[in-house]
Order: structure tokens, then C-alpha cells, then sequence
């Protein structure tokens, strides 16, 4: 691979250039356009698979705003990717925006006043109206290809926003390497997926019961459910048995009587087991049902016995299924009662009932039936209210129905035991972070209950890529599918003439007809490796960065966009998507709840980044280790901004004191002379050792709560104790020592730092140091063989206990001690000899005496001289 850093760390000493006034403000801009100029980010092509670090980067919904939540994850990944370009990866580190999907839909609706239709032909000059219409009815309808390129257009505005404010916190994003999920190059690898899935028997047209949303008028996969807790009543009613015997059941659903194709109780109800096998007789439909027993019906729910509906929910599918109950369908898809009476109702009453529901909403036939159970004196007692989970599409408002369709799927193991296990497999392949996330991958997984619903009954998206001839009599074959070939991709069914056909032959007796369906966005979020990294496009590129080395995303979504992409991989590529998963938990608002623009509880991060700056939002992100549910605190961004400019302080200190690129050591440490120089470097040794352990452990909040916790005590002890050297007071040698140790000190914390903090670090770095210090090497442990770890802390003790004495005796810190005594064990007492000079000249301490004793180190008999007998220079204030 060619050279990947850019001269950051060569043996040209930079001039140093210290600030006066040394501020975070403004560093945003002018360090973004730097790395933007100077291609600091950019992926180098010429490389090898090993030499690369790859990142299936989460496409945000381009179709709104983002909110802190946005901020903290994405932050959470970026800091991952700085680490490992800073070891010497190549980091692949795309972006790209995900505008296929309902809010992308609704969005382009509502900004420019229009509706899409695929039937509607290509207008090529269309340009939409100045001012939408105020009502939808009056909204332009166009093409599906008129109305992708309205989407595109208007993405490209928002895109901007989202790329400014990623700028602005830092993402270190190489944005020549972007993409949409609805543009021609994703459009064409989701269609050549889903087309590969099919030759292979991965996708397969069923029509099946499916749950369906009758306000989006569209099916709806498992992955997108969300159970709501909603009122409802438990209605009680009889069946008769064949002599006549009333037989209770309860339901929450009695519009769904005249669906009835069964009831069944559990094999082991003793009270039912006599009529297992017996038909029964409903109410008001007069239709016989026969009385079966399955394990999933519950004794002690409400009568014992249930009403099987198909269908009334996921249950009643199953029973139906695995019972092979008659197909009873009364709702359409448009969630009212079929306009015309079942055959299976032949009594004349039976037709009367029924025709007094048809039409109606399922609400308004609720009432219908609840009305003639009553007047017919079959009610019994009153409704018993209840509270209930119900199953809603996760963007609904409305209870889904589940009604039979005919619709695509791909196989991920929900009915192929073997296929399921083989899945499983694959995670196991994965290493998580945090590693129990994987189990809600496998749950999922093994809580499957069908495959994988992926065609929708939406206008906007991209199209499944079939078409089908019509025989004589115009009905489509949907045994012998038309295909596109692999060049003519992206097509789309509903506006281009299916091969071998032309236009004109369009729905005719004889010719074809397009699906209308279009893929759940899901099905091309899926394959989201796949359209980075140049699959069927770029296979050089391709094979460079894949198996991706890691996924980062949030938790709630394992089960739909995790899950998904490993199934495409399986069935692709034979492979797991990536290396790691890098799971992050939610932002909770002051409540405790998940922050989300649905809940309309959401912060906008400009805001905060305006106020606080981006390296202290990045603080506060970055604390929270992965998976961790993390409360939005504008306390931790405030701690993030003190230690931003106690870095640009302390380093402005450093440098001005004399240290330079040339003080740097790495392994001469003969200039070190003083213990304590020797015991700082040591025990940043360990600091680098343990950082970088937590670092390749994806543990970037122990990362840097060690370098920050080592950074204060630098700050706060070692540069107060060296100070006298540092001037000068000791002789060169001395002072040789402690510039030397504090020039690798500060070149080791901003290389540390870099990836929490890149502007204060980057700002730092150019004051003496040529290039970028987010293209300089990760710090390596160096070998202080003779260097005591815990010297400093022991020596900071003591002199804590000093200025301690001083602020209770109210004098100030520059105030000399005539006299101390420090007690402390043998080991410390050692550290303490070693290092009394520095503390002597630190506290202008006369006379400091150390006696051995067991304990804790005291500090005692503290003799302060009067006020005007003190001499002394002025702390570090930084």
C-alpha cells in the first residue's frame, strides 16, 4: 500500500507557533476545511484486505433532522475509526443517506404537492407546482420516476445539512464515498439481489395470510411490528352444539364471527375434551364449525375455548395453518367487511346478518354484530373492558389486519429449521460488542415464525424486477415470471415493456403485465455492504473491504437491519456481513425514555455543538460505553469542554516552558535523569498499554477514562511539582530531563486524545508539529524499565496534604513551609526521597521530614512562615 500517513511524524522540527489566548471557538470550521482541503480522511485504493479497516456506516433517514441521539452514535463509530487509522489501517469509512422508505415518500409529498403513481407515464419535462395545493386530493400525480427524481432533488438539500452538522462533530468520513439508497447504482444491486435470491430458490411469490396496514394499504414483515397496549372488552357468546347445549366462547373481535372456521381449546381442558372432533353451530351466520384442540389455547383465558377467525391475528394463522382450517376472509384490504355474502353462509338469516356488516369499517362492524347478539338475547352480561397488547405496523395508527395476499418473500429460517441454524451460525461468526447483544440476535432468530415478507404496496421505492404474461383471457402466469436482464437494471415493471415485448402489448389478453409491487426498504437496506463496497460493480474494490471488520448501530434494530444483512450475506456470499458488531444503546430523555423524533421528545444538536463545541459533545458520546442506555447530561458535555481547554492550557504551558518536537524520546531515555521524569513516562506506559487493550476491545470508554484520568494528574501534580526544573533552578541536565518528559507526555496525550478530542488535539498538534496528528502513529508503551508507576501519585499525595494545610490555615499556596513531617510506610517513603526535591520546590518547603509508619501518608506539624517571609512564584493556573 502506498504511504498512508502524511508526515506527522517526521524528524523536521515544526516552529513552534503557541496562541496567545489558546480557544476552542472556531475551530470546527477552519479544522473541517483543512481535513476536506488535505484529504486527511480520504481511503487510499491502493491497498491490500489486511492493510484495510472497513465500516458498514448506518445510512441516516435523509428525510427530516437529526437529533443528539444521531450525535452519539455516530460519534461512538467515529472514534473507532480514528483508533484504527491511527494504528495503521486504511479506514473504508463511507456515508450514505437512506431515502427509500415512507418518510422519504411523505416528505417529497408534502414539500412539492404531489402523489406518485406508477401507471402514470414519464414526463420528462415535469417540474412540480410553485406552491403545493392545499389539500392532498389536489396534489400533481407523476411517474415513479418522476417522483424519484424529486426525491433525489430535494435529498440533495438535505443531505447538505447532514453532512455539515457530521462535519461539524468530527466525523472523520471520507464524503467522496457516498450513496443513496434510492439512487440508479443501490436501485440495481437491491434488484440483482433480489433476481440472484430467486434463481437460487431464496425468494419465493406465496399468497399467504399477511399482515397488513389498511391506512398505508400495504403489507407489513414481522421485523415491523410494535405492540401497543390498547382498551378493548371481552364479549361472551354462545356457540350450540349439536342437541342444543349453548357453548361460551370470549373474544375481543366478535366482528369477525362470520370468519369463524373453527374453535379450538387445549387438548388437555378436561371440560372440552368430550367435543373435540363435534361441530358446533355460530350465531347469528348459522355456519357449522368443528371443535378441535391445539396446545396454544389457553384454559384459563376467558372461557377456555377460542374462536380460530382467519384471521383475527398471528395465532389464528397458526391454528389455521397447522389445523388446516378452511380459508374464511371477510376483511378487505381497504379494512372493511367484503361487500358480498360468503358462500359458506346459506341460511337466509345467516345472509341477513351478514349483509348488515357489509361495507362497514371493522370498528363500525363491531358494533353491527354486538347490536344483533344483543337483540337477539345471545349477549351475555356485559362487555368485561379490558387492556391489551395489539399488534400495529411500527409508522401506524391503526391495528393491523392480517388478510390472505399474494406476496414475495426470501427465506431467513423462519420455516427451514436447517437454514435457521445455519444463521445462528453466522452471528457466532460475529463477535459482538457488548457480547449479550448477540443473544437478541439469536432470540430473534429462533422466535421466527415465517420467512421474509419483503414486497410492499407502495408507490415510492424500489421496484421488485418481475413482470408476467397474460394468457388469452388476460390472466397473468405467475408460475413462468418475466426477467430483466443483468444490463437493463434498474428497471421498473410499471413504466418499462417487459423483454421481448413492447409497450403497446401492456395489460392486453396475450401480452404482460408489471408487478406493482415495490421491496420493503429493508431489502435494500440490507445491503448496505453490498452497495459500498462496489458488489457487482467494483469486484476489485469489493473484495478490499469485505466482510465488512465491523457494523455499528443501535440496539432496537438487531432484528430488522442486523439480521437482514446477515441474511443477504448468507445467501449472497456465503459469508457473515462483517467481523464485529458494534451495538449502541438509546439517548433517554429526563424521563428516562428513548429519545425519538416520533415521540417528539428529540434535542437539536446544533444547539448544543453552538454552546458547548463538538469536542465536548463528543465527551459526553464517547463516555458511554457500547449498548449502554445513556440519559442526554449537559453536566458531562460541561466536563468534556473544561478538559478541551485545560489540554489547549496545559499544552500552551508545555511548549512555552521550551519543550519541542526534538525533546520527543522513544527508546534514548538517557536524558531522563530524575526518578521523577522516569516515573511519569512509566506510568504513561501503562496508560498507552491499557488504552490500547480497551481500544482493540472496542472499549473506548475505558480508553478514555484512563488517558483522562492519568491527564489530570499530570496537570494537577507532576506539572506543579517540576516546575522549579522546568525554569531552569537545577541545572540543564535537569531541565533536559523535565522537558523531555513533558514534550513526550504531550505528544503521547494528543495522540491518546485524537479520537475523542480531534479539534483541541489538531489544534494543539499544529502549534508545534507538522501535519495531522489524526494521521500520526497510535502511541506505543515505552520501555521505563527503572520507572516507578505509582511514584507520582504517592509524591502528589503529599503535596495535596501540603496545600491542604495552607487553605485551612486560609494562607496562600505560594506561602512557605518552614517545616513538615510526612509519615508514611517504607515503600512510600522510598518514592518520597526520590522525589522530595521536586516536592520541597513545589510546596517552597524548607524542610519536609519523612518518618516510616504503617497507614495511610499524613501529612503533619505543617510550620508556615508569616505571610511576608513568603517568597514563591505563581501556580499554574490553567
Amino acid at each position: 500500500m502506498a504511504e498512508d500517513n502524511q508526515g506527522t511524524d517526521t524528524p523536521t522540527t515544526a516552529p513552534i507557533n503557541v496562541p496567545d489566548k489558546p480557544a476552542l471557538e472556531g475551530l470546527e470550521a477552519a479544522l473541517t476545511q483543512r481535513w476536506l482541503d488535505e484529504g486527511t480522511y480520504k481511503f487510499n485504493r491502493e491497498t491490500t484486505r489486511e492493510q484495510v479497516y472497513s465500516i458498514d456506516t448506518p445510512p441516516p433517514t435523509a428525510s427530516g433532522s437529526l437529533h443528539v441521539g444521531h450525535m452519539f452514535s455516530y460519534t461512538q463509530t467515529d472514534v473507532l475509526a480514528r483508533f484504527q487509522r491511527m494504528t495503521g489501517k486504511n479506514v473504508f469509512y463511507p456515508m450514505g443517506w437512506d431515502d427509500n422508505g415512507l418518510p422519504t415518500e411523505r416528505r417529497v409529498q408534502n414539500y412539492y404537492g404531489v402523489r406518485c403513481d406508477p401507471a402514470i407515464h414519464y414526463d420528462a419535462g415535469y417540474r412540480p407546482p410553485a406552491e403545493p395545493a392545499k389539500n392532498q386530493r389536489d396534489f400533481d400525480v407523476i411517474s415513479r420516476r418522476n417522483f424519484i427524481e424529486l426525491c433525489e432533488e430535494l435529498a440533495v438539500e438535505d443531505e447538505k445539512v447532514f453532512e455539515n452538522l457530521f462535519q461539524t462533530l468530527g466525523l472523520s468520513v471520507d464524503w467522496d464515498l457516498t450513496y443513496r439508497t434510492i439512487d440508479d447504482k443501490s436501485r440495481a444491486i437491491s434488484q440483482r439481489a433480489f433476481l440472484a435470491n430467486l434463481a437460487a430458490g431464496d425468494a419465493y411469490m406465496a399468497e399467504a395470510p399477511t399482515l397488513w396496514d389498511v391506512t398505508f394499504r400495504t403489507a407489513v414483515a414481522q421485523a415491523e411490528l410494535e405492540d401497543r397496549e390498547v382498551a378493548g372488552a371481552y364479549y361472551r357468546y354462545p356457540f350450540f352444539t349439536e342437541d342444543g347445549e349453548k357453548l361460551y366462547i370470549e373474544t375481543t373481535r366478535p366482528e369477525l364471527l362470520a370468519a369463524c372456521a373453527a374453535l379450538v381449546a387445549n387438548p388437555d381442558d378436561e371440560r372440552y375434551q368430550p367435543l373435540f372432533g363435534k361441530k358446533v353451530t355460530s350465531p347469528l351466520f348459522g355456519v357449522e364449525v368443528e371443535v378441535k384442540a391445539h396446545h396454544l389455547a389457553k384454559a384459563d383465558k376467558g372461557s377456555g375455548i377460542a374462536m380460530v377467525c382467519t384471521f383475527g391475528d398471528l395465532t389464528d394463522v397458526t391454528w389455521w395453518r397447522e389445523l388446516q382450517l378452511p380459508t374464511r376472509a371477510i376483511v378487505g384490504r381497504d379494512g372493511r367487511i367484503i361487500g358480498d355474502t360468503p358462500d359458506w353462509i346459506t341460511t337466509d338469516a345467516g345472509r341477513a346478518a351478514f349483509e348488515a356488516i357489509a361495507g362497514k369499517t371493522v370498528f363500525s362492524a363491531k358494533e353491527a354484530v354486538v347490536e344483533q347478539l344483543t337483540a337477539a338475547g345471545l349477549l351475555d352480561g356485559e362487555p368485561k373492558k379490558i387492556m391489551h397488547p395489539v399488534n400495529f405496523f411500527e409508522k401506524g395508527d391503526k391495528p393491523l389486519e392480517v388478510v390472505t395476499s399474494r406476496q414475495w418473500y426470501i427465506r431467513n429460517g423462519g420455516r427451514d429449521e436447517d437454514r435457521r441454524e445455519r444463521l445462528i451460525g453466522r452471528g457466532n461468526e460475529i463477535e459482538f460488542h457488548p457480547a449479550f447483544m448477540r443473544s437478541r440476535y439469536e432470540n430473534w432468530i429462533s422466535g421466527l415464525n415465517g420467512d421474509w415478507l419483503v414486497s410492499r404496496q407502495r408507490f415510492f421505492g424500489v421496484p421488485v424486477p418481475v413482470w408476467y404474461p397474460l394468457d388469452a383471457d388476460g390472466n397473468p402466469d405467475y408460475d413462468a415470471p418475466v426477467l430483466p436482464t443483468d444490463e437493463q437494471l434498474p428497471v421498473d415493471p410499471a413504466a418499462d415493456a417487459a423483454p421481448g415485448y413492447d409497450e403497446a402489448q401492456r395489460d392486453q389478453p396475450g401480452g404482460f403485465t408489471g408487478d406493482a409491487d415495490v421491496l420493503d426498504t429493508w431489502a435494500t437496506s440490507s445491503l448496505t455492504p453490498q452497495i459500498v463496497g462496489g458488489w457487482s460493480t467494483d469486484e476489485d474494490l469489493f473484495a478490499k473491504v469485505y466482510p465488512f471488520d465491523v457494523r455499528p448501530q443501535a440496539h432496537d434494530i438487531i432484528r430488522t437491519w442486523l439480521f437482514s444483512t446477515a441474511v443477504r450475506a448468507d445467501a449472497l456470499q456465503d459469508t457473515a456481513p462483517w467481523k464485529h458488531a458494534a451495538i449502541s444503546g438509546w439517548i433517554l430523555d429526563p424521563d428516562r425514555k428513548k429519545m425519538s423524533k416520533s415521540k417528539g421528545n428529540v434535542i437539536v444538536p446544533t444547539d448544543v455543538l453552538n454552546e458547548y463545541g463538538s469536542d465536548a459533545v463528543r465527551y459526553w458520546a464517547a463516555s458511554a460505553k457500547l449498548g449502554a442506555d445513556t440519559a442526554y447530561e449537559i453536566a458531562q458535555m460541561k466536563i468534556g469542554r473544561r478538559l478541551a481547554i485545560k489540554l489547549l492550557n496545559a499544552s500552551k504551558f508545555v511548549l512555552n516552558l521550551g519543550a519541542t518536537e526534538n525533546s520527543v524520546v522513544s527508546t534514548d531515555l538517557s536524558v531522563l535523569t530524575n526518578p521523577l521524569d522516569r516515573a511519569v513516562l512509566a506510568q504513561l506506559s501503562d496508560v498507552v498499554a491499557q488504552a490500547t487493550k480497551a481500544f482493540e476491545n472496542y472499549d473506548y470508554a475505558r480508553a478514555l477514562q484512563i488517558s483522562e484520568s492519568f491527564f489530570w494528574q499530570f496537570t494537577d501534580d507532576y506539572v506543579e511539582l517540576i516546575k522549579d526544573r522546568a525554569y531552569g533552578a537545577a541545572g540543564e541536565a535537569e531541565q533536559a530531563s523535565v522537558l523531555a518528559a513533558l514534550a513526550t507526555t504531550l505528544d503521547t496525550l494528543l495522540r491518546l486524545f485524537a479520537p475523542f478530542l480531534p479539534f483541541a488535539t489538531e489544534e494543539v498538534w499544529g502549534w508545534w508539529r507538522s501535519g495531522s496528528v489524526h494521521r500520526a502513529q497510535w502511541p506505543a508503551a515505552l520501555e521505563v524499565s527503572d520507572g516507578d508507576t505509582t511514584m507520582l501519585a504517592t509524591v502528589g499525595i503529599a503535596l495535596s496534604g501540603i496545600r491542604k494545610a495552607k487553605s485551612e490555615a486560609k494562607v496562600k499556596q505560594r506561602t512557605e513551609v518552614l517545616s513538615a513531617t510526612i509519615t508514611a510506610t517504607e515503600s512510600l517513603t522510598t518514592q518520597l526521597k526520590a522525589g522530595l526535591a521536586d516536592l520541597k520546590a513545589a510546596s517552597n518547603a524548607r524542610e519536609l521530614t519523612l518518618v516510616a509508619g504503617e497507614g495511610e501518608l499524613t501529612v503533619s506539624d505543617v510550620v508556615l512562615a508569616q505571610p511576608e517571609e513568603a517568597p514563591g512564584a505563581e501556580p499554574f493556573t490553567g
